[in-house]
């Protein structure tokens, strides 16, 4: 999926698609790209434009799919996904446009969720172990 292929959905549309409203996503590619122009060139220009790298890190957010997944539907090697995904995160982040509250605000939140942990780490099955007497039964009156 590219920005090319999702920029003609309707308003509602987009945002159930990316979890973002198109005007979040134009400023996020504004602070992108104008990060990008500050920067310093160095290595192998992206495949892929601003908009599909932005769009691809919403993916991530909104999915939780891993890099392999998302890098197979973008055609894109895993680690470049990861380094794709990390470079745009750490630049909206940098511009402390779109933060989040954080977990201290989710705690200050009133409310009536419960918790419930499970216990879900692996152990060995418990059998008995094949070499002992105990467990082995041998039929001693065999005529012959």
């Amino acid at each position: 999926m590219s920005y090319e292929k999702v920029k003609n959905l309707e308003h509602t549309e987009f945002k159930r698609l990316c979890g973002v409203t198109l005007g979040t996503f134009e400023q996020m590619v504004k602070v992108v790209a104008a990060e990008k122009v500050l920067a310093k060139k160095s290595g192998r220009p992206s495949k892929l434009s601003i908009e599909d790298q932005v769009l691809m890190t919403l993916e991530y957010w909104r999915e939780y799919r891993t890099y392999f997944h998302i890098g197979v539907s973008w055609e894109l090697d895993e680690t470049n996904v990861l380094r794709n995904i990390r470079k745009v995160e750490n630049i909206l982040i940098k511009s402390g446009l779109f933060n989040v509250g954080g977990k201290n605000k989710l705690k200050e939140l009133d409310s009536s969720a419960e918790l419930v942990v499970v216990d879900v780490t692996e152990h060995e099955i418990e059998r008995p172990k094949k070499n002992r007497k105990d467990t082995i039964v041998v039929n001693k009156s065999v005529t012959h």
